[in-house]
């Protein structure tokens, strides 16, 4: 169960990345010059708070 948990919260993770990064690009009017590690910053941000949530609540 703790794989589909994991799993689920990584596909959301991509999807809310990809999500906050156009956002940004809206705020400040161009696409950014390093767009992939912006995304990737974000991405590992909420993969290892998120991640570490799950563990501590389902005791792995």
């Amino acid at each position: 169960m703790t794989i589909l948990y994991f799993t689920l919260a990584a596909i959301i993770l991509y999807l809310a990345a990809d999500w906050i990064l156009r956002r940004i690009e809206t705020a400040a009017g161009r696409q950014l010059e390093h767009r992939s590690l912006v995304f990737f910053v974000i991405l590992l941000t909420m993969a290892v708070t998120s991640f570490g949530l799950i563990r501590n609540l389902t005791g792995q």
